[in-house]
């Protein structure tokens, strides 16, 4: 007698979902190799970058050596909320728009009683605000499409957990923790997914380790020891975009080396007061 219970098909490809994929801040570190995975994936990427226009190229010609189509826009998130009509462009340039990726982001190093409003501003807007205005704008346009979609939110595993010296940016990471959910809510009847994901210390440019081996960086206090490869964030980030997690919606991802486990335990092992200047 054979089991009768139907077991529901393996994906074999991207589903419904348009291959184009637009992935901010993609000129370096986590967005450059989101772009990558993704291309690798079958996406034609839509790339967009603050400053380094040399390196948004040869991010967009790196996704070109995957067979995969690219297109560049400068788009700054100080200048919001124009700076969102990149994605409108990319989605016209390429034809649609599957899948965005906001990556884009600033942080700062000031304690509270020392930060200026206008510091404070500008990373609220360009973490939070920023988020806000291109999932909107990607958001409208796979509603239009009808063939669902995928946002992924890059925050930080300051969306879970504090930091001295980064008020604003951990404000602005739990408060796109939270815009996830409700997207994930609001989205949801239209087959689109939202979520987050959650990178702890990631040896990029923004955390001043660019090209460097994690492995040989000890972090003693990480369970894994090293800080994370931005690659291994952007399989994260590329599963999330794939058939495979069409049932995840609404969650955060934390990819961080196990470090936020520590807790109290990390807390009660400092030696000194050190931990309370940036």
């Amino acid at each position: 007698m054979t089991d009768q219970t139907p077991v529901a098909p393996v994906p074999s490809e991207r589903g419904d979902v348009a291959p184009i994929a637009v992935v901010t801040g993609a000129d370096s570190g986590i967005g450059r190799a989101t772009a990558v995975a993704l291309a690798r994936d079958g996406f034609d990427v839509g790339i967009t970058f603050r400053a380094d226009e040399e390196s948004a190229q040869s991010a967009a010609d790196e996704v070109r050596e995957h067979g995969r189509r690219a297109a560049v826009r400068q788009m700054d998130l100080g200048e919001l909320p124009g700076a969102a009509d990149a994605v409108d462009a990319l989605a016209d340039e390429l034809g649609g728009i599957g899948v965005l990726v906001n990556n884009a982001g600033t942080g700062t190093r000031t304690r509270v009683l020392d930060m200026d409003y206008e510091t404070w501003k500008h990373v609220i807007a360009v973490d939070l605000d920023g988020a806000f205005l291109c999932s909107q704008r990607a958001g409208r346009r796979m509603v239009d499409a009808g063939r669902g979609g995928r946002i992924v939110n890059v925050t930080s595993v300051h969306e879970h957990v504090p930091r001295v010296g980064a008020a604003p940016y951990c404000a602005a990471k739990a408060g796109i923790g939270l815009l996830t959910k409700v997207l994930a809510l609001e989205l949801g009847e239209y087959g689109v997914t939202v979520n987050a994901v959650a990178p702890g210390e990631i040896a990029t440019p923004m955390t001043g380790q660019p090209d460097e081996d994690p492995r040989e960086s000890p972090r003693p206090g990480a369970p894994l020891g090293r800080p994370g490869l931005a690659a291994e964030v952007a399989a994260m980030i590329a599963f999330l975009a794939s058939p495979g997690a069409a049932y995840v919606t609404g969650a955060s991802h934390v990819v961080d080396g196990g470090v936020t486990l520590m807790g109290a335990q990390a807390g009660l092992s400092f030696p000194d007061d050190s931990w309370r200047r940036p």
